[in-house]
């Protein structure tokens, strides 16, 4: 049925307006007691087997909708109750931006991608923090993504950020520092050690001074050259970081037509994202959490990022050509296939093909 509907219907929309007209329905969900309800007790993961905790919170599911899709956090009860076992939410500034000009978002079909090049589009922080601090009617863990306000020179980049932390890191389950977008001039720059590590000192100083001391993680680039993964990773350990989520969108236009600027995410990135999650997972083993995001369309992707030892998976892109099902028929797929091998814990799968053969196939 979504198929004919993405078909017929919102194929032929502008992909930014029909992506408002989907948030739209969202909200008439998440404004409706009663039926957020009902959906939320048919496709929210309910299979003890699939229940996962990282650093300290407990998630329901281990498959989670990416930030990028709910920017200023108008969805969260919404996309849970659809089947997300977190949602990430932001990019968040500390200041509202109205973003890059459109058009500014582009479908790639044939190649089950998106290029994007939004530019941070959101209210600002004080605005999600109103957002987040109203009472929800269905559970939901929330993740927190911030980043640089774009009119914000780099030398004064700490101080942004710190102001969002300071009002979202309170209301979040889990906080991102995201310094992997390219469609901020410059944003990318704070990946390099020496400008991280003030960056991400000052924010967890905010994240560990919360009543429950809110985890805090870092979203890296695929684009990075191997080595400096490595440099990210050692530095996240150095800092007592919760995790690292791996990746952001690419640059690259490898296995794609378009020439758009902008980030491409969905299948061309996901070799190299689950080539990322293996070599963090072989520098850091289990000592931070990884969150693997990029390419992400099935059960098997989740399968094999699990196995390549992501505790927790994330995805968006598919979302637009599966639809509002997607995240359901995921964590089914996944409970089945557990049964199936006999698993009845995540944790005897994570990381299981990090260190010696798969033994666990589809």
């Amino acid at each position: 049925m979504y198929r004919f509907v993405f078909t017929q219907v919102l194929s032929h929309l502008d992909p930014e307006d029909a992506h408002h007209l989907t948030v739209r329905a969202l909200r008439l969900l998440s404004a409706a007691p009663v039926v957020k309800r009902f959906v939320h007790r048919g496709l929210a993961p309910r299979d003890p087997a699939l229940r996962v905790q990282a650093f300290g919170v407990h998630f329901p599911g281990p498959f989670g909708l990416a930030a990028g899709f709910d920017k200023d956090a108008r969805c969260v009860e919404a996309m849970s109750a659809l089947g997300f076992g977190h949602v990430e939410v932001g990019t968040i500034t500390a200041h509202a931006q109205p973003g890059n000009a459109r058009p500014r978002l582009f479908r790639l079909p044939k190649e089950r991608a998106l290029i994007n090049r939004m530019g941070f589009n959101n209210a600002g922080a004080s605005a999600a923090a109103r957002a987040l601090g109203r009472v929800r009617g269905v559970p939901a863990v929330v993740g927190v993504n911030i980043g640089k306000t774009k009119v914000v020179p780099e030398a004064e980049a700490v101080h942004d950020y710190v102001t969002s932390a300071k009002e979202l890191a309170v209301l979040a389950d889990y906080l991102v520092v995201n310094v992997s977008s390219p469609n901020t001039p410059g944003l990318r720059d704070l990946q390099a050690v020496e400008l991280l590590r003030p960056l991400l000192r000052a924010v967890k100083e905010v994240a560990d001074s919360t009543p429950k001391r809110t985890p805090l993680l870092v979203k890296i680039a695929p684009d990075l050259a191997d080595e400096d993964v490595d440099a990210v990773a050692d530095l996240a350990l150095e800092l007592g970081l919760d995790g690292i989520i791996a990746t952001n969108t690419t640059i690259s236009r490898k296995g794609v037509s378009s020439l758009e600027t902008g980030g491409l995410s969905g299948r061309p990135l996901k070799a190299r994202s689950l080539e990322v999650l293996r070599r963090l997972r072989a520098r850091v083993g289990d000592r931070l959490v990884l969150v693997s995001v990029g390419g992400v369309e099935n059960v098997d992707d989740v399968w094999e990022r699990l196995l390549a030892g992501a505790t927790l998976v994330q995805g968006y892109t598919a979302l637009i050509y599966e639809g509002p099902l997607w995240a359901w028929r995921i964590h089914r797929g996944l409970a089945r296939r557990m049964r199936r091998h006999g698993v009845t814990d995540l944790r005897q799968i994570i990381g299981r093909t990090a260190s010696r053969g798969n033994t666990l196939g589809g």
